[in-house]
């Protein structure tokens, strides 16, 4: 029997069958990735019209999506995989040419922390993904949403609902105005907060600088980062956006147990390289009983607000 954890949508050839149910990562290009190591999809297959599963693999370790311990999937990894599904598809199943450059305009996700646990394998989750609102200009499809489903052994781990846009490399040029990785770059890197505060183990891997007020901070733009800069871009990346959500929610909270759990973050703007973001938490000033978002982020450049964020925690 062949192995269903292939590609299986034009103009992919078949993956070749491995043993013991081992395969490879899908072309690291139909996802944006340039390292191999950050590739996490394995496959895909559709289901029904606009219905797809797609496979795929997480690390037991990683830089920045396990925990600094080891025992757990950090939550901006569904994130990030979800992220990689919908570029899969957009190349594989709607035609969408290499080269076309995306926008991810709204994320938002719920995960289970106390199913994230690492374990002695490499954990192989399983999306299952309905597209909607598929958005068409001159005939052809120019961004979509989709839910997904986040399986692992037996359980959903996380649901999730993205919305993207994606334009041609000549339209993409014209709407930048000749910034590109080349021709724009950040300021110096500003000292960041310690490590422990924001659960991380390097400083590296810290993205908030102290900034006077209290929870407000400037964004540590540093291209030099493997993984949010996995190749050079001529703009922030929203990965780096959430992760910032995600750090100024830890020292927002403070030591009282809580941890990131749920996102809900809509992309306004392109966060410029060369222009200071200053990022601010707060407690979300409607949160109820019922909502499942408290906390409150904003990203800003000058008068302009280039992202929001809301967040939800749970105990740890």
């Amino acid at each position: 029997m062949s192995d269903p954890r292939r590609l299986a949508t034009a103009p992919l050839a078949d993956t070749p069958e491995t043993p013991y149910g081992l395969t490879a990562t899908v072309p690291r290009q139909l996802v944006h990735r340039a390292s191999l190591a950050e590739t996490f999809l394995t496959g895909v297959t559709s289901v029904d019209t606009d219905r797809f599963t797609v496979f795929a693999e997480w690390p037991r370790a990683h830089q920045l999506h396990v925990s600094p311990d080891r025992s757990a999937y950090e939550p901006l990894l569904v994130a990030e995989t979800v992220r990689q599904a919908g570029a899969l598809l957009a190349h594989t199943a709607y035609e969408v040419p290499l080269g076309h450059q995306f926008v991810l305009r709204e994320l938002r996700f719920t995960t289970r922390p106390e199913l994230l646990a690492v374990g002695t394998a490499p954990a192989e989750p399983v999306l299952r993904i309905t597209v909607t609102d598929i958005d068409h200009r001159g005939g052809r499809p120019a961004g979509f949403r989709y839910e997904t489903d986040v399986w692992l052994d037996g359980e959903r781990v996380a649901t999730a609902h993205l919305g993207v846009t994606w334009t041609s490399a000549a339209v993409y040029r014209r709407l930048r105005g000749g910034r590109t990785a080349a021709t724009v770059s950040p300021g110096p890197v500003p000292l960041g907060l310690p490590p422990a505060a924001v659960d991380r183990a390097l400083p590296a891997d810290v993205v908030l600088a102290p900034a006077g007020p209290l929870e407000r901070w400037q964004l540590r733009v540093d291209t030099a980062h493997a993984v949010f800069f996995d190749h050079p871009l001529d703009h922030v990346p929203g990965m780096l956006l959430l992760e910032a959500a995600r750090q100024a929610t830890r020292v927002q909270r403070g030591s009282g147990g809580r941890t990131p759990a749920s996102f809900h973050a809509v992309f306004h703007r392109y966060a410029e390289l060369d222009l200071p973001t200053w990022i601010e938490a707060a407690d979300k000033a409607d949160a109820n009983a019922d909502d499942r978002y408290d906390v409150q982020v904003v990203g800003r450049q000058g008068e302009s607000t280039v992202f929001e964020c809301e967040v939800g925690t749970v105990a740890r």
